[in-house]
């Protein structure tokens, strides 16, 4: 079971909720440590105090402010541990909103909140069910780790979930980052939501959505191990030297998701076809009058514009 990383409190109303916050994920990456490559000797980081030139073990480091270049004001774990703030003890719950009102790049880590002893088991359930029929998600302020920060309570498998949140000014304004304006048709549209409609999945489970990169470097380190050759990686597909515009791109990434779910699938759409009506409404109709009037008719016409 995985380490309680805070212990608090969840403050809605006057309902208390004693929890202890478990990180909701794992992280499988592969780590690399530094060496020295003449004799893969382990390079450290070693500490120095810059005053005695010397180094200083963990115990005798501690976090200070500095206020001026002369000036730095000490800071201790305990003064901060007893900082005069309710969020430091509690998540105090502000607002409860809809879930779809959240902009999803405000959103970060998530963590599991567990009830900390039968005393939480009947808060929180109460307000697991509030959170289920409300259809909503209540907001919450909470200081960790040096600062105070927003955070999202959502309920996942009848244990609540605080999801950390971006404070409003700290999401950079991307408007500064829009290209110039273009113009797009229909067909274009149409194309781009065929191919949506062709990688459309009810889950995001299967192979496509498994960490590869973490699987190669593993098959590099078993080959570096047993002296064996290294894996190649596999060639790029041959783009065929040619320029494609977008409806031909639309149309080849189509054509391509097709054959990689299988032709013939209920969710699979055919891209929208060019509409050329009017062109044979005219001519079906110029086929049907006297050529005479046909003639008279193609004489009158102005050419159209480039």
């Amino acid at each position: 079971m995985p380490r309680s990383i805070w212990s608090g409190a969840i403050s809605f109303g006057l309902v208390t909720v004693p929890i202890n916050v478990v990180s909701a994920t794992e992280d499988h990456s592969i780590r690399f440590h530094q060496y020295h490559l003449e004799d893969m000797g382990r390079v450290r980081v070693r500490k120095y105090c810059e005053v005695e030139d010397r180094e200083v073990a963990q115990a005798e480091i501690g976090k200070g402010y500095q206020l001026t270049k002369e000036q730095v004001i000490p800071i201790s774990d305990e003064e901060l541990r007893e900082i005069p703030l309710p969020t430091a003890k509690a998540i105090e719950i502000e607002a409860f909103v809809p879930l779809e009102s959240i902009d999803p790049i405000r959103i970060g880590e998530g963590y599991y909140l567990q009830p900390s002893g039968q005393v939480a088991a009947k808060p929180y359930k109460l307000i697991v069910q509030a959170l289920g029929r409300s259809s909503k998600v209540a907001i919450a302020k909470y200081a960790w780790s040096g600062r105070e920060r927003l955070g999202a309570l959502r309920v996942k498998d009848d244990v609540i979930v605080l999801h950390a949140m971006r404070w409003p000014d700290e999401i950079r304004d991307p408007a500064e980052l829009l290209p110039e304006p273009v113009e797009l048709t229909e067909d274009e549209i149409d194309g781009a939501l065929a191919l949506m409609a062709s990688m459309t999945r009810d889950e995001l489970e299967g192979p496509e959505f498994q960490d590869t990169y973490t699987d190669a470097l593993t098959q590099i380190i078993e080959a570096k191990r047993d002296d064996k050759p290294l894996p190649k990686a596999p060639e790029p597909e041959a783009a065929g030297g040619k320029v494609l515009d977008l409806m031909s791109a639309l149309n080849e990434s189509v054509a391509k998701a097709q054959a990689a779910r299988g032709q013939g699938s209920a969710d699979v759409h055919e891209m929208p076809k060019k509409k050329k009506k009017t062109a044979a409404k005219k001519t079906a109709a110029a086929k049907k009058q006297p050529a005479k009037k046909a003639a008279k008719k193609a004489s009158g016409r102005r050419p159209r514009s480039a």
